[in-house]
């Protein structure tokens, strides 16, 4: 029978901090040794991350280890931002084959750059998780080709950080520390997955088609300049909006071009990043062709949090869940909530379930309609249930 269970500690000694932390995600196990265990760590000494590290992967008893450093932990209820914390995540799952891996880059001639160490995928395979940091690893890219690398195998995970920048990630595997790569680990055979993306945006003005644009940069919607359409767009909304379009400005991609309607989820979101009032055009933080149906949105609390509560509402109507991963962006807790608890709570409340633990990421990967993206302000959910 599967088991999860959860723990989080602030003990100011690293080290203890992480027995402690394991130990009461250990607990709810009932003695079986855990197949997974999860450690996320927060500290500004990435040597003492390292060694709390360390220190939880001992705990282990032979199981899969993975884990990495992180902005702010998340377990036991609670979300714990810039302060010293470790979080732990431990399941037992019966009949099902973890394999671990770690990704790394050689060069080539040319200056190809080639991702090493991609693990060959099984024909069970359900998902994988995927820890990196974002200063050694292409993470966008490698996430974006993984539709064909992997074969649409769904991925979910985070962007690992440490707190004094470049050099400073570490990341934790099968008991080592490492300062630069991914690491991650396939989950098949006998498992019952399921993920949860919350992007949490509201669109605002009409849906429009891209009719010119140049790499990241958007020149006409709709047959007009691209900035005083959206200039067009903003006049027309409340004040209350335009305050929340000039904090945060997004703009969602359609993810199905066929539907008649286009609301609220039906959007990939990327982030607005710049305007130019002289040429017209908008700079958004990813490529998107002409052709493809574009709508501006704008993020809230209450928005994030209706999301968040609907998608899992959703979720729980296909099926139960016991436990669950939980890797919500750095720009959500208490930048965007009354609390850093919000997303853990509300994953334990709506999902009916403890278990649940995981990191504030510096970007979150999750698969939205079918491929893998990263995302930001995201909260993405892995959730395991009984196997069916």
């Amino acid at each position: 029978m599967v088991r999860f269970g959860d723990g989080l500690s602030t003990d100011p000694d690293l080290v203890r901090a992480a027995e402690a932390a394991v130990g009461a995600a250990l607990a709810p196990l009932q003695g079986a040794p855990p197949d997974l265990l999860c450690v996320f760590v927060c500290d500004a000494d990435p040597d003492a991350v390292g060694a709390a590290g360390l220190a939880a992967m001992r705990l282990a008893g032979g199981g899969t280890t993975l884990g990495c450093s992180a902005g702010g932990v998340i377990a036991d209820g609670r979300g714990v931002e810039t302060s010293s914390a470790v979080a732990a995540w431990a399941a037992v799952l019966p009949g099902v084959r973890r394999s671990s891996f770690s990704l790394g880059l050689m060069r080539g001639g040319d200056d190809e750059v080639v991702v090493t160490g991609v693990p060959e995928r099984e024909p069970d395979d359900v998902v994988a998780v995927l820890l990196a940091d974002p200063y050694s690893f292409p993470v966008q890219g490698f996430v974006e080709s993984s539709h064909h690398v992997l074969g649409g195998l769904p991925l979910v995970g985070g962007l690992a950080t440490g707190q004094r920048g470049q050099g400073s990630t570490r990341l934790f595997l099968e008991g080592q520390v490492l300062e630069q790569g991914a690491v991650g680990v396939l989950l098949g055979g006998d498992v019952n997955a399921r993920t949860v993306v919350s992007q949490g945006c509201r669109p605002i003005g009409p849906t429009m088609t891209v009719t010119k644009a140049k790499d990241n940069v958007l020149l006409e919607l709709a047959g007009a300049p691209a900035y005083p359409k959206l200039l067009e767009i903003i006049s027309a909304l409340p004040s209350e909006e335009q305050g929340l379009a000039a904090r945060g400005l997004h703009v969602g991609v359609a993810m199905d071009e066929y539907a008649e309607e286009h609301e609220r989820g039906d959007f990939l979101i990327r982030a607005v990043i710049g305007a130019d009032r002289g040429s017209g055009a908008v700079a958004v933080g990813d490529v998107i062709e002409v052709g493809r149906t574009v709508r501006f949105q704008v993020r809230d609390a209450r928005t994030a949090d209706e999301d968040l509560r609907e998608r899992l509402t959703r979720f729980r109507a296909d099926g139960p869940a016991e436990g669950a991963l939980l890797f919500s962006c750095n720009g959500r807790g208490t930048t965007l909530f009354p609390s850093a608890d919000h997303d853990v709570l509300a994953v334990r409340r709506d999902l009916g379930i403890t278990g649940v633990a995981g990191f504030f990421a510096a970007g979150e990967i999750g698969p939205v309609a079918g491929r893998n993206h990263l995302h930001g302000f995201t909260a993405s959910i892995l959730a395991f249930g009984t196997p069916r």
